[in-house]
């Protein structure tokens, strides 16, 4: 058997709708992707290096260019012909819906992975391991799975055609999409449709997931993101709609936005996170809402986690923190709501999941303030602990996991060096920690590593209480208070 036989075999497997009638048409939508000389190629046991062999070959004889997104195009386009039409997928999602909310996921997540739009290969690349905190246990995540950019297809694409569709990465044309040199290849990408608050959405995984089942439910229509009343209505009724998954939004405001602001979305998944396990340091009442039970969350940032059986109370009394903490300003730790010409500063990053038969909210107050102190924002990670982290801290960050750039695993690689008095090209931006580090512990060959590991997630902890609004002292606590008696 040849790879273009056995990629056919993967096929027929993937979607039951084909049958072995339409091997010979798949045969020859395959050459005529990969080329004719391609059928020399032997078939590989895993459909996966199947696929590499495939794109490896039409590399070799001409049939498509030796660029990463051209490869990656025709990656995708290989295994969309194994891949459910959009109709097939959702048809097939609702019925097994019918079964159990997780069935339904349970297939739609094993078809993004078996088809790879998921990148299970890249996503094995990244480095993940807890570190232990007063907060509980973080998650770190030092994020090697997207590809590296190709110099030769920057270039390529700085010649291209510009176009402007899709609008962005998270609308609904992506789904079949080709791709192009500066665009994702999306031919294998199916979205499943839902009615949300008389509206459609739309429900896909993410391709480089950052957790377990990483989802994404975003607005058919390509509209900025917002976070006010319906909000909390929407992301109760997707955990509702889907009770085994958490499901929570960025914030809509920059600095403590999210990276996609233009198109409105949420994310969900099935994971624990560090943020969800934290217990209730002060238990406090909302007026008008008895029956919700409140607390202040014991965590780095300013987290108000509220819980009631009734859902609709339940986004009521979220949108009176949200209504109450977008006009409240405490300047003597330096809150303010508004800037002098009345554009807002206050947000929140809002999480919904169920405990039980439950619904809880946790609501984290953002503001987006900068300063000549802190010029990138004064809750934002402070310019003493960017060398670690810098980028903006999103909904996933929030909740305790961090994604750290890629470059700190050379980074990293160097610094430990430094701390056992290697050899080394520490960056200047380092040294200062390290120097630190290097004062106060005892490094050695055995232990270095996990040390080193450890370290970068007690910055990362610091880097949550940067963005907190209300410091987890006795200023910040006192002053989280006067908020509380405000609503």
């Amino acid at each position: 058997m040849n790879a273009i036989e056995a990629h056919v075999n993967y096929c027929l497997q993937l979607n039951p709708a084909l049958t072995p009638m339409d091997r010979v048409y798949l045969i020859n939508r395959v050459r005529n992707l990969v080329g004719d000389a391609t059928q020399s190629i032997p078939a590989q046991a895993d459909p996966l290096d199947n696929l590499d062999a495939l794109v490896a070959g039409a590399v070799e004889n001409g049939a498509v260019d030796d660029l990463g997104p051209a490869k990656q195009i025709l990656e995708a386009e290989l295994m969309a012909l194994g891949t459910p039409t959009p109709s097939e997928a959702n048809a097939k999602f609702w019925d097994e819906y019918q079964t159990s909310p997780k069935a339904a996921t349970d297939w739609f997540f094993q078809l993004s992975r078996a088809n790879n739009y998921i990148q299970t290969r890249a996503i094995a690349k990244n480095i993940g391991y807890t570190t232990p905190t007063e907060y509980g246990n973080l998650e770190i995540t030092i994020n090697l799975s997207k590809p590296e950019k190709d110099p030769k297809a920057i270039a390529a694409a700085a010649h291209a055609a510009k176009s402007g569709y899709p609008a962005c990465q998270l609308c609904m044309e992506n789904e079949g999409y080709a791709g192009r040199l500066d665009y994702p290849a999306r031919a294998n990408h199916r979205i499943i449709r839902f009615g949300l608050a008389g509206k459609t959405w739309g429900f896909q995984y993410s391709p480089y997931a950052y957790f377990n089942e990483h989802a994404i439910f975003l607005d058919a229509v390509h509209e900025p993101m917002h976070i006010n009343a319906q909000t909390f209505t929407n992301l109760l009724d997707l955990t509702t709609m889907f009770p085994h998954y958490m499901v929570g939004s960025n914030a809509d405001l920059p600095i403590v936005g999210g990276s996609m602001l233009a198109h409105e979305h949420y994310q969900g998944g099935r994971h624990d996170f560090a943020m969800a396990k934290a217990s209730i340091q002060k238990a406090i009442t909302i007026p008008g809402f008895d029956d919700v039970e409140a607390g202040i969350v014991h965590w780095p940032m300013s987290v108000i986690r509220l819980t009631s059986s009734d859902r609709t109370t339940l986004a009521q009394a979220a949108e009176h923190v949200r209504a109450t903490w977008a006009d409240y300003s405490d300047e003597s730790v330096s809150v303010k709501a508004h800037a002098e010409d009345g554009t807002p500063h206050h947000t929140i990053t809002p999480i919904a999941r169920r405990v039980g038969d439950a619904y809880q909210l946790d609501l984290v107050l953002r503001d987006n303030q900068t300063s000549a102190q802190y010029p990138d924002g004064i809750f934002h990670p402070h310019q003493d602990v960017q060398h670690i982290k810098k980028e903006n801290i999103g909904l996933i960050e929030v909740m305790g996991l961090a994604i750290l750039p890629a470059r700190l695993l050379t980074e990293l690689a160097e610094v430990q060096k430094y701390l056992l008095d290697e050899p080394n090209h520490i960056a200047d931006m380092h040294k200062p920690w390290a120097d630190e580090l290097k004062a106060t512990q005892t490094w050695t060959a055995d232990t270095a590593q996990a040390q080193l590991r450890q370290e970068v997630g007690k910055v990362f902890a610091r880097v949550l209480e940067d963005a907190g609004v209300f410091k987890q002292n006795d200023e910040g606590l006192a002053a989280f208070d006067r908020f509380i008696a405000a609503l």
